[in-house]
């Protein structure tokens, strides 16, 4: 009987996690699915915004990874890093020869998304391009 109440238990812990698709389009675990990403436009080319952003994730944390997401041409970047202990993804892509756009993700080692810093985040990469 405990074994049976036990393998329930597992059963329903697996459906209520899972992996979640992150705006760099990797999979990351997840715990909620609630919004956990930002986005921002700015009227810059998306490699003055791409810096802005390596700055404010190397300012703020490390720096992990940089990337160009499959299936995407040179008009789409990503990065990944941490940030607080913190997992963030940023998007960056042209939505018009004028305008790049950003999305900012982050996620806690649990999976539980922190819309706070990615809203940071995002803020400080404006700041950045203001600079």
């Amino acid at each position: 009987m405990k074994i049976k109440f036990f393998a329930v238990l597992a059963g329903a812990a697996w459906v209520a996690v899972g992996c979640v698709k992150t705006v760099s389009d990797t999979n990351h675990f997840a715990t909620t699915w609630s919004q956990d990403s930002v986005t921002g436009r700015y009227q810059r080319t998306i490699d003055q915004v791409y810096q802005a952003s390596v700055v404010v994730i190397q300012n703020n944390g490390v720096l992990l990874d940089e990337y160009i997401p499959h299936d995407t041409t040179n008009a789409t970047r990503s990065l990944q890093g941490k940030v607080n202990q913190k997992d963030v993804w940023i998007r960056v892509q042209v939505v018009d020869p004028r305008i790049t756009q950003v999305d900012v993700e982050t996620r806690s080692g649990w999976g539980v998304s922190d819309v706070e810093l990615s809203h940071q985040l995002e803020k400080e990469i404006a700041l950045q391009l203001a600079r």
